[in-house]
């Protein structure tokens, strides 16, 4: 998918800005729903880092952002 859009952005930079986009917002619907369910399961952020290999500030962030703040 990362070739077919370096290729479209040379030959159509407009349509593949338009597919990052949609591609971010998908990606960013997706991590927040991953992250609620992580919440509701009661997941701690310490195991958030362990798994992603962040730190647990960085994971607070993620778990943070998917309660809306």
């Amino acid at each position: 998918m990362a070739e077919q859009l370096t290729t479209t952005a040379a030959d159509a930079p407009l349509a593949a800005l338009r597919a990052a986009g949609v591609l971010e917002r998908i990606a960013a619907r997706v991590g927040r729903e991953a992250a609620d369910a992580l919440c509701d399961d009661g997941m701690s952020a310490d195991a958030v880092a362990t798994g992603l290999g962040i730190t647990r500030s960085q994971a607070l962030v993620l778990l943070l952002t998917a309660q809306g703040g």
